[in-house]
């Protein structure tokens, strides 16, 4: 309920809420089957917030903490995202950190895709396109 006060959690619908309400408080102690769901969770294609909205509900009542929770978050993200983090220069030492940079670099990384696929289709477009030699247009239009 903490995460979800402090808006680090967003729910599209109502059902979604429900049912991590009924898994958090409805079986007792389900540590195990936590951490099962916690080591299933993958970005894939996935925006990087909407990852680390899921990785943060799939936490809560696993026990995971520190070093093996970052580990866990690692695992579940786009291997690109993740060697940039881990080359980076600063390390970040708390999962909050690893969150906040992840999705900075997510957001970056989506960003120069989209840049580069514009450009690409600016060069393709002007390359299918007749081109005319200055020159040759210079001698017909004195003729």
């Amino acid at each position: 309920m903490e995460d979800l006060k402090r808006g680090l959690l967003n729910y599209e619908a109502v059902g979604n809420f429900l049912v991590d309400l009924k898994e958090e408080f409805g079986r007792g102690d389900n540590g195990t089957i936590k951490i099962v769901k916690l080591k299933k969770i993958e970005q894939k294609s996935k925006m990087m917030k909407k990852f680390v909205q899921e990785f943060r509900r799939a936490v809560r009542g696993s026990r995971y903490e520190r070093r093996p929770l970052i580990e866990e978050f690692k695992q579940g993200m786009n291997g690109t995202i993740m060697r940039k983090l881990i080359e980076a220069e600063r390390s970040s030492r708390s999962i909050e950190q690893w969150y906040e940079r992840a999705i900075n670099l997510d957001r970056h990384w989506r960003e120069s895709r989209q840049e580069q696929e514009r450009l690409r289709g600016i060069r393709e477009a002007e390359s299918s396109s007749p081109r005319w030699n200055t020159v040759t247009n210079v001698i017909g239009a004195q003729r």
